[in-house]
């Protein structure tokens, strides 16, 4: 078989809009079952025999530990591979490292700073491609938050989701999620920190509202959600960012508006008394450990799908 037909029968996980609604639905039910199937213990061994190549540009401790520990429960194994330890560190191209780890490896994520790489990687392998993270999409955390929210709320479609913060990677995985899924999503930014015109542009956004004002954010929302005001790589503009953003701060006045039986998610690492006030971080409405351990649930069930009938 030559390499373009390997090319066009390959299935990656790049960002959640490239996927229909019905895979996203069948890969969260996927990941309800494989999370009970887990709780009762109970093995599972789907992916006996698969190899899950990491390659991390960027640090990491739930990306990598629920990958991991998930390839290994499917009955797999799962390799680490720091950039720096890579060929890729010292000048090879990606296309042909993606042509060499795609013929030891059974499928590749990978956590990463810029998204054109991972589109490159993506676009020379011969295996699937998970995106761990990139400055611009973030779309196996955001399925976990979707499998969560299904979890504590019900049906995605009966659901007001407030995110308040940064328009970063986060805000565009939630926002190609709420377009795809039918989910209301409210996001606050202050001026200039707007997610991306060609992520906006690109969807149907009925679902989706920008606004500079987190309390008409937050108003009657099931769901508030927040995340860091510098992510990774911009540590150098988190004194300026302190400022610009502190009026955005979820705290317990901003979620009074919120409907009563609301709950608090973050993404993780979070920075108390920054994004976040620690009562509510810490608070009865926070699932954010839930949130969690639910990337590990989520991820098996996607190197499932990009896996099982290959």
């Amino acid at each position: 078989m030559e390499v373009k037909d390997q090319l066009s029968q390959t299935k990656d996980f790049l960002t959640i809009g490239e996927w229909t609604y019905e895979t996203i639905q069948s890969v969260l039910e996927q990941a309800h079952y494989l999370k009970d199937m887990q709780q009762k213990q109970i093995p599972h061994p789907y992916l006996e025999g698969k190899v899950l190549g990491m390659i991390f540009e960027k640090a990491s401790t739930r990306t990598r530990v629920s990958f991991e520990a998930g390839m290994f429960q499917l009955g797999g194994s799962a390799l680490y591979l720091n950039s720096d330890d890579l060929q890729l560190g010292r000048g090879e191209t990606v296309e042909d490292t993606a042509k060499v780890i795609s013929r030891y490896v059974d499928v590749v994520m990978i956590r990463t700073f810029s998204h054109e790489m991972i589109e490159t990687f993506a676009g020379s392998a011969t295996v699937p491609v998970i995106n761990g993270l990139t400055d611009l999409h973030h779309p196996t955390q955001v399925m976990a938050d979707l499998m969560t929210i299904e979890e504590q709320k019900g049906p995605l479609q009966s659901v007001k989701v407030a995110y308040i913060g940064d328009g970063n990677n986060m805000a565009h995985s939630l926002i190609e999620a709420a377009s795809t899924m039918g989910m209301e999503l409210c996001v606050a930014t202050p001026p200039g920190y707007e997610p991306h015109e060609e992520v906006m542009n690109a969807l149907s956004n009925d679902y989706v509202s920008v606004t500079h004002d987190p309390l008409l954010a937050v108003q009657n929302a099931d769901v508030v959600m927040t995340d860091v005001w510098a992510s990774m790589g911009q540590e150098d503009l988190q004194e300026e960012r302190e400022g610009v953003f502190a009026s955005y701060q979820v705290n317990e006045a901003l979620c009074s508006a919120a409907k009563e039986d609301f709950i608090f998610m973050h993404c993780l690492p979070a920075h108390r008394e920054e994004e976040v006030s620690s009562g509510i971080m810490d608070g009865p409405h926070s699932i954010v450990f839930d949130q969690a351990e639910n990337r590990l649930h989520v991820h098996k069930a996607i190197l499932h799908y990009l896996l099982k009938e290959i």
